[in-house]
């Protein structure tokens, strides 16, 4: 875009066309603004925010900033760098491009017709990069100048008139309208002015004779030679002519061309010859010896090239730069030994060489770039610059390396680097590519330089647990504290986005639930048992934990953890039967137990009762055992090692006491062994009547370390009893009578059963079902005893019970009578 500033005398219709201009090159992302030199500092240059379309908020903060090659800008004057300049700056407030140093065309760019100061605008926010070129404008700050305050010319007497006679030219350091116009002589009867355009377009000053001279009349004159530019107003200089009138020289040297022309290269070595020139003088001695010298030339040609006077040859004084120059104009002088002389023209282009390899300068790196970058993101501005020309300087730029980067070319010479597909730090946190620069020359040359971008981390990826499922064997009674298990999950993220902590989710009784059983340290993972764990009250439970990340938003997992309580032998086993008396402890050797009556008729394997015990273990803690440890005739009992019934060993004889007491060990298979006891009173006899005589002995010598009064108050309630319930018997038995036979009394027949039974608790858990035994009375030495298995079961009464009048035997428990 240009923004022209144009000056009072220009019309409306430059203007327009610099509007056009603009907007032409706006489209290709280039602005154009032009702008007179001497502006004051802070002078206003353009809006640069809203010519490129820029938000401010996008400027500040540092969110702008003009650089050339990399650096802080600066210009080539002729060749050499100058000293580092900013010369415009950008207003982060408002967007403005303002004047920041002096603008001197002349210095910034010499003689070259046209003046433009080319830069770029570096935007970080989004990265990108704008061309941006300002034309300087010339005024008409400088005058002509001659680099000489005389200049003395020797005529011969003899010189006919019209001769002419080169002047030296002024110098304008501006250009255009503003540079050397025309040349004004003060008034002289013999000489006068001429004008005579050189090959270069250049007006060349020549002094012409009007008229003859003679030396006897006036040796010398002296002139004022004004140069006067175009500028408005116009400038002059003058420089001050001096002419020596000398004895006749009738010929001038005349030079062989009027131009000389030469093609070198660059490189060319110094002292290389570049070309010869030739000059002839008619004359004899003196006036015919011609001798070489610059002409009229800055003094910097003077530093590359040197001239033999006598041979005329020219030759490199320094080394030649295409880049600095590509060609020399300068005019020769050919002067006789009487002071004629002539002038000729030297051309020399200079040729290029590719001896100048590309240069890359990385304007803006924006590293590191976050993951989730969008394709296309602008990572890297690049400014690429070759000194050459034509194919020498063209220059292409392509990145090396694996990395999904890719290089597109902007304008002006810049390069972006932008990402080409999605980053995954996980996969790589830092790419590290080459950018090559090559020219087209012939070898091409190219430089290189590394980028090395990082990735930062964004909050990609969820914690993964090593296990979907865990689980966790504890043993019971464990103490309060003890680690159960150490879950761990793994975050490919980094930083605080990778950092795992650990939490309760729920599980099978929720988290409320599974809180007072287990807790979980958060950073550690590892799961704590709150309070000592009971494998008969919980044998198995699960809990989520989940891992949750410490990014923004958080992301995380859950994993279910299942805790298996292992069984302890911490459970002795429990005897339901026989049940062990009132206020003893369940199988106590010393307590009251029940009895059982065994005919003396019974063979070897009867059945005399079955020892039922339970343990609230597991597995081979509850694997029970029976052992008869002791018993009145050892071998006239068993007991089944698995099954707990205790049978007859061999058929009951007439010499084994009536009463028998049993003693059995239920052991489990814990490690240690836990064990309990059961007693178990046997009366063996024929029938009930004939054990109550060995049942009342048991009574008494059971209560035989009891006090004699003792005995005797307990011997007087149990009659009292006695009598009661036969009273009540009788009674009951009268009115049913009378009724009529019931049903209940079919069972009273000729034969004789002897029948023990086994109470069992209503809350067992383990152990073999419960089993009974009715007992009928029949007359004695009828028939065998026959066991048979009413659903119902009959309470079992101790003979302390029986005798001690709690209940009649008539009474009801034990018989029913019709």
């Amino acid at each position: 875009k240009e923004t022209s500033r144009p000056r009072t005398r220009q019309g409306g219709q430059p203007l327009l066309w610099g509007v056009l201009l603009a907007v032409w090159e706006a489209a290709w992302g280039q602005l154009r603004y032009s702008v007179p030199e001497e502006m004051p500092k802070g002078s206003f240059v353009g809006d640069l925010a809203k010519d490129l379309g820029l938000q401010l908020p996008a400027l500040q903060d540092g969110g702008v900033r003009i650089v050339s090659e990399g650096r802080t800008q600066y210009f080539v004057l002729h060749g050499k760098t100058g000293h580092l300049k900013q010369y415009f700056t950008v207003n982060e407030e408002n967007g403005n491009l303002y004047v920041n140093e002096r603008l001197d065309r002349e210095e910034m760019c010499g003689e070259s017709a046209s003046c433009s100061i080319s830069f770029e605008v570096l935007v970080h926010s989004p990265l990108n990069v704008f061309h941006v070129e300002v034309a300087i404008v010339d005024v008409n700050d400088n005058s002509p100048t001659f680099s000489k305050a005389a200049l003395d010319l020797e005529i011969g007497e003899l010189i006919p008139p019209g001769a002419r006679f080169p002047l030296e030219m002024a110098r304008d350091a501006d250009v255009g309208s503003n540079s050397l116009l025309t040349y004004q002589l003060t008034s002289n009867p013999s000489f006068t002015l001429a004008m005579k355009e050189n090959p270069g377009g250049k007006k060349q000053p020549e002094l012409v004779l009007e008229k003859a001279l003679d030396r006897e009349k006036q040796s010398s004159f002296e002139l004022v030679l004004m140069a006067v530019d175009g500028g408005d107003p116009a400038r002059s200089g003058t420089v001050q002519v001096r002419i020596n009138v000398t004895d006749a020289n009738d010929n001038s040297p005349v030079f062989s061309k009027r131009i000389y022309e030469a093609r070198v290269a660059e490189n060319l070595p110094v002292g290389s010859l570049v070309l010869q020139v030739l000059a002839t003088d008619a004359d004899a001695g003196s006036n015919g010896k011609v001798s070489y010298s610059f002409g009229n030339i800055p003094e910097d040609f003077r530093v590359l090239f040197a001239v033999d006077s006598e041979s005329g040859e020219l030759r490199t004084a320094s080394p030649l730069n295409f880049e600095e120059k590509h060609k020399y104009i300068f005019g020769l002088e050919a002067r006789d030994g009487g002071g004629l002389t002539d002038h000729c023209e030297v051309e020399i282009d200079i040729t290029d060489e590719n001896d100048n390899a590309p240069e890359i300068t990385i304007l803006s790196l924006s590293s590191p770039v976050p993951e989730d970058a969008p394709t296309g993101t602008v990572v890297a501005v690049l400014k690429v610059r070759d000194r050459d020309s034509g194919e020498n300087g063209q220059v292409s730029c392509e990145l090396s390396g694996e990395a999904p980067l890719s290089i597109v070319a902007s304008s002006g010479g810049s390069y972006k680097v932008v990402t080409a597909s999605a980053l995954d730090r996980e996969q790589a946190s830092e790419h590290r590519v080459t950018v090559v620069a090559r020219d087209r020359g012939r070898p091409a040359l190219w430089s290189s330089t590394e980028l090395v971008l990082e990735v930062s981390d964004v909050n990609d990826n969820a914690p993964v647990f090593e296990e979907a499922a865990y689980s966790a064997y504890v043993a019971e009674n464990n103490a309060a504290g003890a680690l159960v298990l150490r879950v761990q999950a793994r975050d490919a993220d980094a930083g605080a986005n990778g950092r795992v902590s650990y939490w309760l989710a729920g599980g099978s009784a929720g988290a409320a639930g599974a809180a007072p059983l287990v807790s979980v340290e958060a950073r550690s993972g590892a799961l704590y048992a709150q309070r000592s764990l009971d494998y008969e009250q919980c044998r198995e439970f699960a809990v989520e934990v989940r891992a949750q990340d410490g990014g923004s938003p958080a992301r995380s997992s859950t994993a279910t953890v299942r805790v298996f309580v292992l069984d302890r032998n911490d459970n002795a086993p429990r005897v339901l039967w026989p049940a062990a008396g009132p206020g003893e402890a369940p199988g106590a050797a010393s307590a009251p137990a029940p009895f059982e009556v065994v005919p003396r008729s019974a063979e070897a394997g009867y059945l005399v009762a079955k020892v039922v015990a339970v343990d609230a273990d597991a597995g081979r803690n509850a694997w029970l055992s029976y052992e008869l440890v002791q018993a009145t005739e050892p071998a006239l009992f068993r007991v089944g090692l698995h099954s707990g019934e205790v049978r007859t060993a061999r058929a009951v004889s007439e010499r084994d006491a009536a009463k028998q007491r049993l003693v059995a060990v239920v052991k489990d298979h814990g490690q240690p062994a836990l064990s309990a006891t059961a007693t178990l009173h046997v009366v063996l006899a024929e029938s009930l009547q004939e054990a109550l005589p060995e049942l009342s002995e048991r009574a008494a010598g059971a209560d035989a370390p009891a006090a004699e009064l003792q005995f005797y108050l307990v011997l007087a309630l149990a009659l009292l009893s006695a009598l009661f319930l036969l009273s009540v018997a009788l009674a009951v038995l009268a009115r049913l009578r009378r009724a009529g036979p019931p049903a209940v009394l079919r069972c009273l027949g000729a034969q004789r059963f002897s029948v023990a039974g086994a109470a069992f608790p209503a809350d067992f858990c383990e152990g073999t079902l419960p089993y009974s035994y009715n007992l009928c009375v029949a007359a004695p030495a009828r028939a065998v005893p026959e066991a048979a298995w009413p659903p119902p079961p009959v309470p079992i009464l101790s003979a302390e019970e029986l005798l001690g009048g709690k209940t009649s035997f008539f009474g009801g428990r034990l018989l029913q009578k019709c």
